[in-house]
């Protein structure tokens, strides 16, 4: 049975997984993601799932297609989801199209016990009934159920093949409209280049991005509702404010190029105790003496210079973080608390809501105390992300009432 008995209201689970690395070793990594998601699944019993994946299908799609069909079998037909008699799956297989392909998954469970749920026809402008499980693919951009979007080249001309983009859904869900937001936005292309500027140049342009979509779902093309957006935003914390503090007394050495004099490595070093190396820091490279730093108290110490989403302070709300940075882990199986020594370890996976969004939530969590909002898979290889999730009730018309529901144009809910 979904829920927990002793809450009313219908239960929402929202996940957000970066999943590239399942499909550059499905035989190792899956297994391991799969009993994780399905534990989280078990221990909060939703009524309305949502998992939204980026980089589905991994670095090469096209070799992955086998092991996408099987992925998405397993989560369609396994046993851990028996229960949920109805499904949506919207993946983005268009990897031949540079134009518009952004390897975003979209999958949405609903359990059988939930009664009138609907889903927003975007082109018919209104909500039709959910009913059997259907899967989309390839060309999503003729689907009316959701809207996708690829971010111009010119956002990040540095990459040239760039897959980030959003994808959109819009529920009914008791009573309650809200837009799901699936995004993934661009990364740092460099430690170094982070490093030259607070904020920097990679913050900017998430930045740019993250205000597109914001303003896209909010336009006059369609009624107002609430969002949750949750995906991997690639933010990051403040480079040069984060060397600063790990680095306090530490002397900085500069290594450039013989040829082009461009600094290719900064060397930190403690001023005394030898002149230890605490900090080497390259293109591709963060490699900091002490790990422990970041996953201590979940590396709270460390939000403070987690700013991005300041910039959204007035549009977008999150819960407290009270997890450990969720990118990069190590992908070594046998490593599952690990980080990479690629990049400065960050809260990247977010859960994010409007603050119409944040009222339902809270709203739930002052009357039940049942609002989590955590990662998964804290001891377990799940790849190079750890899935962040946020689970919530909403209470029986909490958020007013739908319009034009299927069967009854211009409607509200019965």
């Amino acid at each position: 049975m979904a829920g927990k008995t002793a809450a009313p209201g219908t239960a929402v689970l929202l996940v957000t997984a970066n999943v590239g690395s399942l499909f550059d070793d499905p035989e190792n990594l899956q297994k391991n993601w799969l009993r994780e998601f399905y534990q989280v699944v078990h221990t909060h019993r939703p009524h309305f799932l949502a998992l939204h994946c980026q980089e589905f299908g991994g670095k090469n799609y096209e070799a992955s297609m086998s092991h996408v069909d099987k992925f998405v079998k397993e989560l369609l037909s396994s046993d851990a989801m028996k229960e949920y008699s109805r499904a949506r799956v919207y993946l983005d297989e268009n990897y031949k199209s540079q134009e518009q392909f952004t390897a975003l998954g979209s999958f949405y469970f609903l359990h059988e016990s939930l009664k009138n749920i609907y889903q927003f026809d975007f082109k018919a402008k209104k909500y039709k009934k959910v009913t059997g499980k259907e899967i989309y693919s390839d060309t999503l951009e003729s689907t009316p159920m959701l809207e996708k979007e690829k971010f111009p080249q010119d956002y990040f001309p540095e990459c040239k093949w760039s897959r980030k983009g959003f994808l959109r859904t819009r529920w009914c869900l008791a009573d309650c409209a809200f837009d799901l937001v699936n995004i993934h936005l661009f990364h740092d292309a460099s430690n170094l280049v982070a490093w030259e500027t607070s904020p920097s140049v990679y913050s900017g342009i998430r930045h740019k991005a993250l205000g597109y979509v914001l303003d896209r779902i909010v336009d006059q093309r369609f009624e107002k509702a609430s969002y949750f957006v949750f995906g991997d935003f690639n933010f990051r914390l403040d480079s040069k404010s984060v060397v600063e503090t790990l680095c306090t007394k530490a002397t900085m050495q500069t290594v450039r190029a013989a040829d082009t004099n461009e600094v290719v490595k900064l060397i930190f070093r403690e001023s005394d105790n030898d002149r230890k190396v605490m900090l080497q820091l390259e293109k591709k490279l963060f490699d900091y003496f002490n790990q422990e730093v970041f996953r201590d108290d979940n590396g709270t110490a460390l939000l403070e210079f987690d700013k991005e989403l300041s910039v959204f302070k007035d549009r977008l709300y999150e819960l407290d973080i009270a997890f450990p940075p969720s990118y990069p882990y190590s992908e070594d199986c046998s490593q599952g608390r690990q980080y990479m020594n690629t990049r400065c370890p960050a809260w990247c996976d977010r859960v994010l809501m409007s603050p119409s969004a944040k009222e339902l939530v809270l709203r739930s969590e002052s009357e039940e105390k049942v609002v989590t909002y955590d990662h998964i898979g804290p001891n377990v290889c799940m790849g190079d992300h750890k899935p962040v999730f946020l689970a919530f009730r909403v209470a029986p018309g909490a958020g007013g009432r739908c319009q034009r529901l299927e069967g009854t144009p211009g409607e509200t809910a019965p």
